[in-house]
């Protein structure tokens, strides 16, 4: 397998993990309408982090890079929105 191959792999597995680690928060908190056990400066300090990697991939021209950090931007925010809705 050549090197480049086994770095897009590993690059692929990374950004999917990422990206689908939010959604069973995002379907626990919806469903149950209580988000009290989600730390609220944690969220405020992940989407902060995402943004700041979007801006990052944007300056280095990486769009693999954008793109899935643009996913775990939107997945988080929406826990960091309904931690604000659900106040608890």
């Amino acid at each position: 397998m050549a090197a480049q191959t086994l770095l897009n792999l590993v690059g692929t597995g990374a950004a999917l993990c990422s990206m689908t680690s939010f959604v069973p928060q995002v379907v626990k908190i919806w469903r149950e309408r209580d988000a009290s056990s989600v730390s609220l400066r944690m969220y405020v300090v992940t989407v902060t982090g995402f943004a700041l990697w979007i801006s990052y991939g944007i300056m280095l021209g990486s769009w693999p890079l954008v793109g899935s950090n643009s996913v775990c931007l939107v997945l988080s925010a929406a826990i960091l929105a309904l931690k604000l809705r659900f106040k608890g």
